[in-house]
């Protein structure tokens, strides 16, 4: 019995440039001719295709097939990495799925951080953007006390909207308001989460390109006024934290 490339394909389950891919690089004997020029294949030429086949659905590279082939001393622990890689693409895949459900059910953006899907519809294109430099800049533990800011804060959310519809040329006045507005939420943040204060801990990148980042990040996600008004509120949280706070000097 004796099969065109295409019977042979079919046969394996496989496509003919399959087959042709394999004989350029090496893996698959190519077969004798008939003497119309049609190759004739046989079980043998079946067979390491499919013995081919097996190793590549194992995930084992082509350019390592002839090594598996060969029963390598080295094939054990090339099996045995790749069990490694197997094992993390299932928790990505995983992590995907899990990710995929959170969206479709809170109706959020494909693109918006893990984690923040169901306040995604409450925060504003800057606000989604900072939250994915966050992701870059800091560790997961402070990641999560991010995703608690934004969920508590989203819950009063006016305030927010106000400063993402602030125009860049807005008065003093209403700058000075905002910040008023914006402090005590803040001041909040900075005594629930005292690391915000010295973050140095909680990087997932040198405190250098941290800075650098951040502060490139707001100056461009953000107009002039609402850095002024985020500038303001930090002091004045500041200085509300300062007023809450015990006067053990005194004590003393």
């Amino acid at each position: 019995m004796a099969w065109s490339t295409r019977e042979l394909a079919d046969l394996a389950g496989t496509t003919v440039n399959t087959v042709r891919h394999y004989h350029r690089l090496g893996l698959l004997e190519e077969p004798e001719r008939r003497s119309n020029g049609y190759k004739e294949y046989e079980v043998r030429h079946l067979v390491r295709l499919l013995r081919i086949r097996r190793l590549a659905d194992l995930g084992v590279p082509l350019s390592r097939i002839g090594e598996a082939s060969a029963h390598s001393d080295a094939t054990p622990d090339m099996l045995r990495k790749l069990d490694t890689e197997l094992a993390e693409s299932i928790k990505r895949l995983g992590r995907a799925r899990h990710d995929i459900a959170a969206i479709l059910r809170e109706g959020a953006p494909a693109d918006i951080a893990a984690g923040f899907e169901s306040v995604a519809s409450r925060l504003s294109d800057a606000d989604t953007s900072m939250i994915h430099i966050y992701t870059l800049l800091y560790d997961e533990e402070a990641l999560e006390d991010v995703r608690r800011m934004v969920e508590t804060d989203a819950d009063a959310r006016a305030v927010g909207d106000d400063i993402n519809a602030l125009a860049p040329d807005a008065d003093e006045a209403t700058r000075q308001h905002l910040a008023e507005r914006l402090a005590p939420s803040l001041a909040q943040n900075l005594a629930d989460y005292p690391w915000m204060r010295d973050p140095a801990a909680r990087l997932a990148k040198s405190g250098r390109i941290t800075q650098q980042t951040f502060i490139q990040a707001m100056v461009d996600l953000y107009n002039p006024a609402q850095l002024d008004v985020f500038a303001r509120a930090r002091n004045l949280a500041d200085e509300y934290l300062q007023a809450r706070r015990p006067a053990d000097d005194d004590i003393e």
